[in-house]
């Protein structure tokens, strides 16, 4: 699922970056932390999208293993702009296997920047990692 409202290819990573965190903090300061997943994923999903961002929710990404190709490999929790992948938790702490499947979509899908976000912390500051993928030949 997506939503278009002002789609604008020309905001750098790192502007629509800062747009996401600032969203995903005014979600956590309302609910605070101890839901589920789906619960952030869905307010997050509104409130970037009535920031005016290009955003779609449980992206398909396609894994191709030699000749075999899954068009629906895994799902990337949110996607915006078509450039940064935010990847939700709601976990007792993030771990390296959460960073790996962030960067595994991110190389996957060949975007630049990716966000990793727990919501089961006390300052969500905390719980933002921001990933970049160094795999990307231009």
């Amino acid at each position: 699922m997506w939503l278009k409202k002002n789609y604008n290819m020309n905001k750098t990573e790192n502007e629509i970056s800062n747009q996401i965190i600032g969203c995903a903090i005014e979600v956590h300061k309302a609910l605070g932390p101890g839901l589920l997943e789906s619960a952030y994923k869905e307010c997050l999903f509104y409130k970037i999208h009535q920031n005016g961002l290009f955003v779609e929710k449980e992206k398909p990404m396609p894994l191709v293993f030699e000749d075999i190709k899954l068009e629906c490999g895994y799902r990337i929790d949110l996607l915006v702009e078509n450039k940064v992948v935010i990847e939700l938790k709601s976990v007792e702490s993030l771990t390296d296997v959460h960073l790996a499947q962030t960067l595994t979509y991110m190389k996957l899908g060949k975007f630049k920047l990716g966000l990793l976000i727990n919501f089961n912390v006390a300052m969500l500051k905390l719980g933002i990692k921001r990933l970049i993928n160094g795999n990307l030949n231009k």
